[in-house]
């Protein structure tokens, strides 16, 4: 398998967030032939009913690596349980969180795994890092790039 762009989300709201996420960078890098990572930004929690959790910080590192989808999936799971990450109830705090975001222009809608993710537009956490580092990738589903999605998302449509 060609190499294609991969999109990772990062997240952690528990412990040394910011070590956290720098040592999942690391973890990271090691699955891509090229990597970026953004800047870290903190942010609320999302979500009904965590609006008392610690805010997180988050990032998006973009590459390109061979790995199937499925692949970098495990290779995700296995990061965030090296980084202590438990999942006691879906919104938990986290030390770790990484979602697959984009796999080039593949398009997965399995219980297990959904590519590109699927509320990745709407969230501004994922898409203002993603568009500093790489504004021009395309979402294979709206056609549409990072920049103009996170224009869409500002403008409120």
């Amino acid at each position: 398998m060609r190499a294609s762009p991969v999109v990772v989300a990062l997240g952690s709201n528990l412990g040394d967030r910011r070590a956290h996420l720098l040592d999942a960078a690391r973890d990271l890098a090691r699955l891509f032939t090229t990597f970026h990572l953004s800047s870290l930004i903190e942010t609320a929690p999302v979500g009904e009913g965590l609006e008392l959790d610690p805010p997180y910080l988050n990032a998006v590192a973009a590459g390109e690596s061979s790995l199937t989808p499925a692949e970098i999936m495990d290779r995700l799971r296995e990061i965030e349980a090296a980084h202590g990450r438990t999942r006691p109830h879906p919104g938990a705090p986290r030390t770790l969180d990484l979602d697959l975001i984009l796999a080039g222009d593949t398009v997965i809608d399995e219980p297990r795994l959904q590519v590109p993710h699927p509320r990745f537009r709407d969230r501004l956490f994922v898409l203002e890092p993603l568009a500093e580092i790489a504004p021009d990738l395309v979402d294979p589903v709206t056609g549409m790039t990072v920049r103009e999605l996170l224009q869409k998302k500002k403008a409120g449509a």
